[in-house]
């Protein structure tokens, strides 16, 4: 069983910037997609980002395109979520994921079923 442990969360200005990163320990990550999602209290878990195992391919939602950018470290064991131009409407929990299946490199259609290990999420507080 893999655990991952998000950090980089935190408070900051509309129009700012924050890294997270997802860190693995018990398994390796190397074969896996990955995830970036994202929930607000009272609200469901939305999708962020994904990357494939080899980082060739990635995917994120409308809302985020083209402000963030996923990527991995795989001889780190860890995934990371850069967020520029940050707004107020990004402010929720993060929470990174690992795919159930090995090698999946098609990132564009997974939803939240798809990912069986899950960080405990740090926040990310965007004040406006």
């Amino acid at each position: 069983q893999v655990q991952l442990v998000e950090s980089g969360g935190g408070l900051v200005q509309a129009g700012g910037s924050l890294r997270l990163s997802c860190a693995a320990s018990g398994r390796t990550l190397r074969s896996y997609a990955m995830g970036w999602f994202r929930q607000v209290p009272g609200k469901e878990r939305e999708f962020v980002a994904t990357i494939s195992w080899n980082s060739v391919y990635t995917h994120y939602s409308d809302s985020v395109e083209a402000r963030f950018t996923i990527s991995r470290d795989n001889a780190k064991n860890t995934v990371y979520l850069q967020m520029n131009s940050l707004k107020p409407e990004d402010t929720a929990i993060y929470y990174c994921a690992a795919d159930s299946l090995i090698g999946r490199t098609v990132v564009s259609d997974l939803h939240l079923s798809d990912f069986g290990s899950w960080g405990q999420g740090t926040q990310v507080t965007v004040s406006s």
